[in-house]
């Protein structure tokens, strides 16, 4: 696995942080369950190696502390990525289980 900063773990926990309330906030209406998918390619993306289908089998983004969608859903919100949907068979580099 990725080591992470300190520095880039704080800077990731900050966005959640100001993400997270933000969305929740906003709420989600049936419009925005047509939310645009994470392109793989997109520069935030590669730059966290995101991708559609984790390869590790314990880490997935719907286990992830960041992910704020619909744990049960193929497509939800995460903090890292705002104004898009991820694959909750995904992961990123940015991946924290989720605590509990």
């Amino acid at each position: 696995m990725k080591d992470i900063s300190r520095r880039k773990m704080l800077g990731m926990s900050a966005a959640a942080l100001i993400v997270g309330p933000a969305l929740a906030l906003t709420g989600r209406s049936a419009a925005a369950a047509d939310m645009p998918h994470v392109d793989p390619q997109d520069a935030q993306a590669k730059a966290l190696a995101y991708v559609e289908q984790s390869a590790k089998p314990d880490s997935h983004c719907k286990n992830c502390q960041l992910y704020t969608g619909d744990r049960t859903a193929e497509w939800g919100t995460c903090a890292i990525f705002p104004g898009k949907d991820v694959s909750t068979s995904g992961w990123c580099s940015a991946w924290v289980k989720q605590a509990g």
